[in-house]
């Protein structure tokens, strides 16, 4: 027999410290449930792939103060003169570095306005000929830009591009399963048409919900401010990077050049804030579940102290250590348990509270029924050596107080 009636009554006598044990054990699943569910949705979002060679690719930016220099011709030069260096791949010029946290975005339509037609979000990088190669992205339907195809000027309704090279994602969130190639999408109202699919093209903002939804648009604005992406042979990549600023001011020196990065290295500055998360959590979950086990361990420390004379008296009347352990083990079981429904509940809304101020998703059951599994195993095993202690208490210590 598990003895719950006396089990009970005796709690229901020490009130007080079974409370406290409850609460800290409701407390404790429903915060660590939460911050469990957000480490690992942390971990997975790092784990992603990109669709991008990130060790093979780095950006630089240029500011050009100069006033002798057509800038248009100045960025073809550049471009050329950076596809030459030994260890480079290729380089382009866009307006936005991929994975940076800063870029580009638009609605996307089927239909100009005003008719009715599905609408998405685009988010773009201008680019050349050169860019899907630059930032080696699998194309896998279509083509890639002709050199006639890429408009360079700043004027993007009148004298802007055609044709636009979108990713899956985007296919899919405007024409679901059927074929995007040659279909039309209308950017700031400008008919574009399709010519190429890539599997993954991740945006500047890899956090964001649609953050794959990309494309490419054959247009280069060549400005004062401009970002170069650089695609170059791995092991080359450092001693490239270190030269950049040289070469670059060799070919003008009316110029600044700053912002070198690795595109992995933009990726973790962007990610930067979401790791000190993950590692905050990290600390607060080891933290919760040792305070937890210290608390069980302690307050059955406390209990057997308060029941030596009752202890010894049932060793004396023949009890074994079995049945004085698996006391303590039952006891601890009842109040645990009932704090662990009672944190599952606690943990569901909490999970709600935050899935509506922080846009996260929902906290799945999963995580709730596993933490408290591994609450209740922690909270068992913190009571074995006090109950063990306890079941040691020798009879004599009864019948000397007798």
């Amino acid at each position: 027999m598990l003895d719950i009636k006396p089990i009970f009554s005796a709690i229901l006598r020490s009130k007080v410290g079974a409370i406290l044990l409850f609460l800290q054990i409701a407390l404790t699943t429903a915060i660590v449930s939460n911050a469990a569910f957000m480490i690992n949705d942390n971990l997975s979002y790092l784990r992603e792939d990109t669709g991008y060679p990130q060790q093979e690719i780095f950006s630089f930016t240029v500011m050009t103060f100069g006033k002798d220099v057509d800038l248009k011709q100045q960025a073809e030069r550049d471009e050329t003169l950076i596809r030459n260096i030994p260890g480079v791949i290729n380089a382009t010029i866009t307006q936005a570095v991929p994975l940076s946290g800063g870029g580009s975005s638009t609605s996307v339509r089927l239909k100009p306005h005003p008719e009715e037609s599905r609408q998405g979000r685009l988010m773009y990088f201008y680019g050349d000929e050169n860019t899907l190669d630059t930032m080696g992205v699998k194309l896998v339907e279509g083509r890639n830009f002709r050199p006639e195809e890429v408009m360079i000027t700043d004027n993007f309704h009148d004298e802007g591009p055609n044709t636009i090279i979108i990713s899956k994602a985007l296919a899919k969130s405007m024409f679901d399963d059927e074929s995007a190639l040659g279909r039309t999408l209308y950017v700031n109202s400008r008919p574009l048409e399709i010519i190429g699919v890539v599997e993954l093209m991740e945006s500047a903002w890899p956090r964001a919900d649609d953050s794959n939804t990309t494309g490419i648009i054959p247009f280069v604005n060549a400005q004062n401010y401009q970002h170069y992406l650089v695609r170059t042979q791995a092991n080359e990549r450092a001693k490239i990077m270190s030269e950049i600023e040289d070469t670059m001011l060799n070919a003008y020196n009316k110029r600044v050049i700053i912002n070198v990065d690795g595109l992995d290295e933009s990726k973790d500055a962007y990610d930067s804030t979401d790791v000190l998360m993950m590692r905050m959590l990290i600390v607060l979950v080891v933290i919760l579940v040792l305070v937890t086990a210290l608390g069980i361990f302690g307050l059955t420390q406390f209990n057997i102290s308060k029941r030596t004379k009752q202890i010894g008296t049932r060793r004396a009347l023949g009890a074994r250590k079995s049945a004085i352990v698996r006391y303590f083990l039952v006891e601890n079981a009842m109040i645990c348990t009932v704090g662990l429904i009672v944190g599952g509940i606690a943990a569901t809304f909490l999970g709600r509270l935050l899935m509506q101020a922080y846009s996260i998703e929902a906290l799945e059951m999963q995580y709730v029924i596993a933490t408290a599994l591994f609450i209740l195993v922690i909270s068992l095993l913190a009571v074995v050596v006090p109950a063990i202690r306890a079941a040691n208490i020798s009879p004599s210590i009864a019948t000397r107080s007798i």
